[in-house]
């Protein structure tokens, strides 16, 4: 009977240690995962974070052009968007106005 007892006891360690291994692959294999998450997740943020800089830049140009364009339909706002020309044309630029 010891012989036998010995054998299970082989058997059972050899179990316990498969069964070691197999828990040590899935936490190594869950402590990767979470690592690329985190990763994948810092990419992400940084990313979001450029579009939303981009965004507020576009959207910063697009209210001052959108306020531009209302004050030519304000009052004398011909007058203003021509004075406007004549600074954003170099001067050494032939001109021709039409009026």
């Amino acid at each position: 009977m010891s012989a036998f007892k010995i054998k299970q006891q082989k058997h059972e360690n050899f179990v316990s240690l498969v069964f070691l291994i197999i828990k040590i692959c899935f936490s190594l294999l869950a402590v990767i995962s979470l690592i690329k998450l985190g990763y994948s997740s810092k990419v992400r943020l940084t990313r979001l974070r450029e579009i939303k800089g981009s965004y507020s830049y576009e959207k910063y140009r697009f209210d001052l052009l959108k306020n531009r364009f209302d004050d030519l339909f304000s009052a004398e706002g011909e007058q203003r968007f021509m004075k406007d020309q004549d600074q954003m044309i170099s001067r050494d630029i032939i001109r021709v106005i039409w009026r």
